[in-house]
């Protein structure tokens, strides 16, 4: 497993009507595979996120999707970023990865966290609990999900689950890969080191150094070197690089900045320290990238393009500018 380069697909508010959501989505894994990326990933979320839209916006149940994915695609990984643990049985869960492993050809990812949404637990009826409820029902989920992706027949009997003898077949392969998602320095970098082979570290540009030495001290402290890292970004990308920005501005408005306020000089000086977008020409994105992420030890990036993905020959430019940084 290797997730250099991934394209995550957070947001299905295309202007579309229903029956052209979905082929929208397609055509964009479909154009991350040709255009190098490793993986294609979906939100699993049941309401839109805020930040990205308000939560009636669509959303699509993420492992019906992926396994929809899995049948017009052939080279492309296919993941969540990510599962959140809160919204299934540890068992079940490890049979629906398995079985979209199964239905891929062996291109599944476990993506997993603890689960943050509170409003989709409380309108949904998923108990919410408090941040150390999740993240002791995360460890007890990890021991059973790893075993069961890996042949065994975990027993395990525990505060929030439990399992006897439990059985997972088919399975394509024994080596399904976990991804671990989140900022945590001791919970989710503590889990990640025991149990991932990848982590994506989602924080502020500035806290990349500090995040990338606080995994380094979780791996030593259970005996490992290293595991894949990547960052989570948000990129608005187009030939035209002041088009871009101007793509950015609408989208900066829709978040709640007040960008009319700002001035030019600010305009032209907008930090991705501050916005978390990567904008402009494909060659400044890629600079921006490899200076503010590349440079500090991480050794990829998982892309999602909200404002413009979805037109065709967007994320082929972002393919082709990003993925030599990371081959």
């Amino acid at each position: 497993m290797s997730i250099r380069l991934g394209y995550q697909i957070p947001n299905f508010s295309y202007g579309t009507p229903v029956s052209e959501l979905f082929p929208t989505v397609l055509a964009q894994a479909r154009e991350a595979e040709s255009a190098g990326f490793d993986a294609v990933l979906v939100m699993d979320h049941f309401y839109q996120l805020p930040g990205i839209g308000t939560p009636d916006q669509p959303m699509l149940e993420s492992y019906t999707a992926l396994a929809g994915i899995a049948t017009a695609t052939e080279r492309i990984q296919l993941s969540t970023l990510v599962t959140g643990n809160t919204y299934r049985n540890p068992a079940m869960l490890a049979k629906t990865v398995t079985t979209l492993d199964v239905v891929s050809g062996g291109r599944a990812v476990l993506g997993i966290g603890a689960g943050w949404f509170e409003l989709e637990h409380n309108q949904l009826g998923y108990e919410f609990g408090t941040f150390t409820d999740r993240f002791e029902r995360l460890d007890e989920a990890l021991q059973i999900i790893d075993p069961m992706l890996r042949g065994q027949r975990p027993t395990f009997e525990g505060k929030w689950y439990r399992t006897e003898n439990a059985m997972n077949e088919p399975r394509f392969r024994d080596d399904l890969p976990i991804l671990i998602g989140g900022s945590g320095e001791k919970k989710s970098f503590g889990l990640a080191a025991r149990y991932a082979q990848h982590l994506n570290i989602i924080c502020g540009l500035d806290e990349i150094p500090r995040k990338r030495a606080a995994l380094d001290e979780r791996l030593k402290e259970v005996g490992r070197e290293h595991i894949e890292t990547s960052y989570l970004a948000t990129v608005i990308l187009d030939e035209d690089g002041d088009k871009a920005r101007a793509v950015q501005l609408d989208a900066m408005r829709a978040r709640g900045f007040d960008v009319d306020s700002l001035s030019a000089e600010e305009l032209a000086n907008l930090d991705p320290r501050v916005t978390r977008m990567f904008v402009g020409s494909p060659d400044e994105v890629a600079k921006q990238i490899q200076e503010r992420v590349l440079a500090h030890g991480i050794d990829g990036v998982i892309i999602n393009m909200i404002a413009n993905g979805h037109q065709p020959g967007i994320v082929e430019l972002a393919g082709k500018a990003l993925a030599p940084l990371v081959r």
